[in-house]
């Protein structure tokens, strides 16, 4: 019945992610590219929730904690840049699209109610989207009493965006081919960094258009090895970006990026995904505290502390 659905909230945080390797293998005639990356989901969250109802709508409420948006607001009001950027409208959000795909497929009759708090920044290489999508199709999923398991969300999932299947498994994880592709690492130490998004974003479909792949593409293994066993050292020297270069020729503060980051005493450093965040490995709680510290000093964006999760 439908009044089942009325009133039925449930809640969710929603990581950010980072990549710790990141390789293109090749140019798809599909437009894509095969790439293999080994991604870590880390402790910057959105947070979104989901009300099945009885009426036939999909509604989405999403903006930014209330103190971003205050600091958003205040920027544009004084005319200078800021890392938080307007959101799109609901049907251009992908989580939005993702419990519209899943009713479709699902031939559900009724509607639901999305509601997404951001605080990951937008267009930052962090998988903002893709982790609201990935969430939305879990909760959508439960409150629509699909039953459906994670293997089949994650081939709808695969559809909407490359990041999306990867949250879906909420776990370190070797992603391949479009992204679709996951060899899920299991348990592994605790990672602590720094990330910082500077204020300009960039388009993933631009960074892409731009790469090139390499005649000898560099494997992921060494990186899981070494996460699985603990070894952070071999972590810190093993990050790869084969994007890094197509994002500085696209932006100015990805060029200034590496700059900075070499002042502040990390034990490594990347670029996340397509960009233009970075991230700063680090040893420990404490030496993280620390390095972000020093990289709010340099003032050249917004600066989080975090985990892996």
């Amino acid at each position: 019945m439908k009044d089942q659905y009325v009133h039925h909230t449930e809640t969710i945080r929603t990581p950010a992610k980072i990549n710790l390797h990141l390789e293109i293998l090749a140019r798809r005639t599909d437009g894509y590219h095969d790439l293999e990356t080994l991604m870590v989901p880390i402790s910057i969250f959105d947070s979104l929730s989901f009300t099945a109802t009885s009426d036939e709508k999909l509604t989405l409420r999403c903006g930014w904690e209330p103190g971003i948006e205050a600091h958003r607001i205040a920027s544009q009001h004084w005319g200078v840049e800021s890392p938080w950027e307007p959101l799109p409208a609901p049907e251009q959000n992908l989580a939005w699209r993702a419990i519209a795909r899943l009713r479709e497929e699902a031939q559900v009759e009724t509607g639901g109610h999305l509601r997404i708090t951001k605080r990951i920044p937008a267009a930052a290489g962090l998988g903002g989207a893709s982790s609201n999508a990935a969430a939305a199709l879990v909760l959508a999923n439960r409150g629509w009493n699909l039953h459906w398991d994670t293997d089949r969300l994650a081939e709808l999932a695969s559809r909407l965006g490359s990041d999306v299947p990867f949250f879906l498994y909420g776990e370190a994880a070797i992603c391949r081919g479009r992204g679709e592709r996951i060899e899920t690492l299991g348990t592994i130490p605790r990672l602590h960094v720094v990330v910082v998004r500077p204020l300009q974003g960039l388009s993933t479909a631009d960074v892409f258009r731009r790469c090139r792949v390499p005649e000898s593409p560099q494997s992921c293994q060494p990186m899981a090895d070494a996460l699985r066993r603990g070894d952070n050292v071999a972590v810190a020297a093993g990050l790869h970006n084969r994007l890094h270069a197509a994002s500085a020729a696209l932006s100015p503060s990805v060029a200034r990026m590496v700059d900075a980051l070499q002042q502040v005493g990390g034990v490594g450093y990347s670029m996340s995904g397509s960009g233009t965040s970075h991230f700063v490995m680090c040893r420990n709680h404490r030496h993280a505290q620390t390095v972000a510290g020093r990289m709010r000093s340099i003032g050249i964006g917004a600066v989080f502390q975090a985990q892996s999760v």
